[in-house]
C-alpha cells in the first residue's frame, strides 16, 4: 500500500513515519506539509492511503480531502486530528477513518485494516461542523489532472444541467457543483443575477440587451452577456449604480 502523509509539524509526520516503518507492507510515498502540496504529491505519486491533519495553514486537510475525491483513482484518507469526540460526533459510524493524537500503534493499525473512503457528503458535513471559511480555490479538472483556479479569477458561475461553468478571463471550466451551495459559501463575492447564474460584483461592467431583447450583464475583460431576470434587475442596477458613483 503506497501512503502520502500530510501534516504541517515535521516532528508529527516524522513520528507517524517511524510508526508506519514498522510494517515492510507499505510504501510511503510522499510527506508533504499543507493541502495544496499533498495534491501535487498525490497526482505524481497516487497514493492509496493518505494520512491527513485537518487544521493547517493555507488549504487545510478537509479542503484537500474534498479535491482529492475527485481523482481518478482517489485514495482512501484517514484524518488524524487534536479534536475532541464531539468534534468528531456525525462520524461515529465511520470512526475509524480519524485517528486522535497522538497516535497509538495499535489505532494506526486498525486503521490501516479499516481505512475507508470518505465520500463527498462525508467530506461536506465535516466542513459544517468545523466552520471552515469559504474556499480561496476551486479544484477543476482538465483531462485527469487537478488545477486550483483562485477565486478572485472568477467572473461567473452558471449552471447547465448537472454542471456549472466557471469563467476566467481565459477559460471555462466544468465543474459539478451545486450554484446554491456555491451563492452561501460565497455570499460575500457573488451576486446571484438569474436562477442559473453567481457573478463576481468585481468584474461585472453594465448593463445591456441581447440580440432577444433581453436584459443582460456585460463584463470587464470578456465579451460574455449573461442575461438578469426581473426578480434580480433591481439589485443589479442598485449595484451598478453604487459602483458608478
Amino acid at each position: 500500500m503506497k501512503i502520502l502523509i500530510v501534516d504541517d509539524e515535521q516532528l508529527a509526520r516524522q513520528r507517524l513515519r517511524h510508526m508506519l516503518s514498522s510494517s515492510d507492507e507499505h510504501t510511503i510515498v510522499g510527506e508533504a506539509a499543507n493541502g495544496e502540496q499533498a495534491l501535487i504529491l498525490a497526482q505524481n505519486h497516487k497514493p492509496d492511503l493518505v494520512f491527513m491533519d485537518i487544521r493547517m495553514p493555507g488549504m487545510d486537510g478537509i479542503e484537500a480531502a474534498n479535491y482529492l475525491s475527485h481523482l481518478e483513482s482517489s485514495p482512501a484518507i484517514v484524518f488524524t486530528t487534536a479534536f475532541s469526540e464531539h468534534a468528531l460526533s456525525a462520524f461515529e459510524s465511520n470512526a475509524v477513518g480519524y485517528l486522535l493524537k497522538p497516535i497509538k500503534q495499535e489505532q494506526l493499525d486498525a486503521a490501516i485494516k479499516s481505512a475507508v473512503r470518505l465520500n463527498r457528503a462525508q467530506i461536506t458535513q465535516l466542513k459544517n461542523a468545523e466552520n471552515s471559511n469559504a474556499r480561496t480555490k476551486i479544484c477543476v479538472k482538465i483531462r485527469g489532472t487537478l488545477e486550483l483556479v483562485p477565486i478572485e479569477d472568477i467572473i461567473y458561475f452558471k449552471a447547465d444541467q448537472k454542471y456549472i461553468t466557471l469563467r476566467t478571463d481565459d477559460h471555462e471550466y466544468l465543474i459539478e457543483e451545486s450554484l446554491k451551495a456555491l451563492e452561501i459559501e460565497f455570499e460575500n463575492r457573488f451576486l446571484r443575477i438569474h436562477r442559473n447564474a453567481l457573478v463576481s460584483e468585481t468584474f461585472i461592467n453594465g448593463l445591456q440587451k441581447n440580440t432577444q431583447g433581453q436584459v443582460c450583464l456585460s463584463f470587464n475583460h470578456i465579451d460574455d452577456l449573461l442575461e438578469v431576470s426581473r426578480r434580480h434587475l433591481p439589485m443589479v442596477r442598485k449595484i451598478l449604480k453604487t459602483t458608478s458613483s
